[in-house]
Parts: C-alpha cells; sequence; structure tokens
C-alpha cells in the first residue's frame, strides 16, 4: 500500500533577483522619480525624448533594457546629466552629488576656491612658510629669532606674548592662576590662532613645548621647526648674562637639573627639521647660519 503525502505549506523559495535586474529597476525608479520631479506625464517624456511611450513604461517598471543612447536621450529630456540615473548613490539624496553639480554651476573663481579647501593637503603644504625656533631656554631663540626675521623679511613672534595677549594676563600670573595644564591650554590655541592667521612667520616657542605631544605635534604639522642646541652650561651662561640669576637663587642643582631636563628632551628636539648647534659659537655666526636654514626652509614653498 502507497502511503500518500499530505502537501506542505511551505511555500516555494522566491526566485532570486539579479544584480542586474536590481540595476534595471534601480534606473526605471531614478527615470520615473526625475519625470514626477519635473511634473511631466509619460507620453509628454516620450514626446521629448523621442524614445517609444511602451518602452518608456517597461523602463520605468524595471523590465526595460535600455541602451545608453537611449537614456541619454531621456536624461537630456529630463534636464539630467545620464549618470544621475546610473551612479552608485542617490543624486537626489546624496551629498556629494549636489555639490559635483554646484560645482559645474559655479564661477572658474569659486571652482578654484573649493580644489583648494577640499584638495587633501601634504605636510609641506600644510606648513606653508611657517618656522619655528625650538630649544630650552638660552638657546638664542629670542635674539637670533629677531635678528633672522628682519634679514629674511619674516614677522618674528614668540608664542609666549601671544599667549599673554590671548588670556590678557603675564605668563607667570597665568600659570599661577590657572596651573601648568591651564597655560598648556592657551598655548595650543595661541599656536592655532598663529596658525589660522599667518602663512608665513618665524616663531619661537618656550622650551616646554616639546613636553605636549599632541600640541607638539601640531606644531611639527603647521611650522618647520630648528632646534637651536647648545650645551647646558651654554644655557646657564646665557640666562644669567641676560640679568636672570633665578635658576640659581637658592637652588644648589640648578644646573644638575638644567642638564637632566635637556637629556630627557633631546629625543624631541631632535626631531627637528633642522638642527643648528650655537655651541661655541658668537651670534653673528649663528645668525649667519640660523638664516641661511631659514631661506632655504622658505625656498621649498616657493
Amino acid at each position: 500500500m502507497i502511503e500518500s503525502v499530505p502537501p506542505t505549506d511551505q511555500p516555494e523559495p522566491a526566485a532570486q533577483v539579479s544584480d542586474s535586474e536590481k540595476f534595471a529597476a534601480m534606473v526605471g525608479e531614478r527615470v520615473r522619480e526625475a519625470r514626477q520631479r519635473r511634473g511631466i506625464v509619460r507620453k509628454k517624456l516620450s514626446e521629448l525624448s523621442g524614445v517609444s511611450l511602451r518602452y518608456l513604461a517597461q523602463l520605468e517598471n524595471g523590465g526595460g533594457n535600455i541602451s545608453v543612447a537611449l537614456l541619454h536621450k531621456i536624461a537630456t529630456a529630463l534636464g539630467h546629466r545620464v549618470e544621475w540615473f546610473v551612479c552608485a548613490e542617490d543624486p537626489w539624496r546624496s551629498e556629494a552629488m549636489q555639490v559635483a553639480e554646484l560645482y559645474r554651476q559655479a564661477s572658474n573663481l569659486n571652482r578654484h576656491q573649493v580644489l583648494g579647501i577640499l584638495k587633501p593637503k601634504t605636510p609641506e603644504s600644510l606648513k606653508a612658510q611657517r618656522i619655528c625656533l625650538i630649544g630650552l631656554r638660552g638657546a638664542g631663540k629670542s635674539t637670533l629669532g629677531a635678528l633672522a626675521g628682519k634679514a629674511s623679511s619674516l614677522e618674528f613672534i614668540e608664542l609666549n606674548s601671544e599667549i599673554s595677549a590671548l588670556c590678557g594676563l603675564p605668563i607667570d600670573e597665568l600659570i599661577n592662576f590657572y596651573g601648568q595644564e591651564g597655560f598648556r591650554g592657551m598655548e595650543r590655541q595661541a599656536l592655532e590662532r598663529i596658525v589660522e592667521g599667518r602663512a608665513r612667520v618665524l616663531l619661537a616657542a618656550a622650551g616646554g613645548i616639546v613636553a605636549e605631544p599632541d600640541t607638539f605635534q601640531y606644531l611639527c604639522s603647521h611650522f618647520y621647526t630648528v632646534w637651536l642646541k647648545a650645551l647646558p652650561q651654554e644655557h646657564m651662561q646665557r640666562v644669567r648674562a641676560q640679568g636672570d640669576e633665578r635658576p640659581m637663587v637658592g637652588n644648589p642643582k640648578a644646573m644638575d637639573q638644567l642638564t637632566s631636563i635637556l637629556t630627557s628632551r633631546e629625543t624631541l628636539y631632535a626631531s627637528a627639521d633642522v638642527t643648528v648647534n650655537t655651541s661655541g659659537q658668537s651670534i653673528d655666526q649663528s645668525l649667519q647660519v640660523v638664516s641661511g636654514v631659514i631661506d632655504e626652509l622658505l625656498q621649498r614653498q616657493q
């Protein structure tokens, strides 16, 4: 006896839609939306494009095997570029497509400005003609910076002066009020303001800027850096020669501390684009070298 098999309630698996069918459906949907946005009926589009009404109906329903030439006729009749109907992004909802269309309509001047904003920046272009002198206190950043700035026709700025102008307080009072953390925050703000406002400048940064990794990385990305290097003894002698005895007053280990600071920062300072050793050099000798380095760096952007 043969047993009958009851019918199953399971539906047959749906046929998979091919990529080609999906693409045809997308093109048809976009043609229909473009037509509706223009407020014209299918018959009118047929007259404007020269494509048969029957073919248009098949196309909008996703069943048309349309040629590029016919699609170009339809796109022209609808006032769109043919790529609007076949690109991966939705042309009416994609910001990239909208920007592209606005760019095509813009003047040459506006196009140039847009490209300047959007074009990826190279490390060299980010630095523009900005140069920063780094190094421990007493390296000669202020003295050599002021002289080299005049020789190279560069505006010379001391970052600490910019910080004071930004917060309205002398550096000592700023640190007393807000501590080192507050000072470092203002240092970064002042640095960013210089970058935003000046493409050509010679800057002298405080010796401790290398101890703040994010700020120092920002500095190196937007400035050519020049390390003014000297021996610990010369750093101390130069500070004292300026009439500042504070490092030594009541601190017999000041020299050891300065040597330790220089040693701990030496690797960071050495990451500068250029190193100028001022040890045993007169101001005129060091100035000649620094000015030559600055001129060479400026020529990279010409």
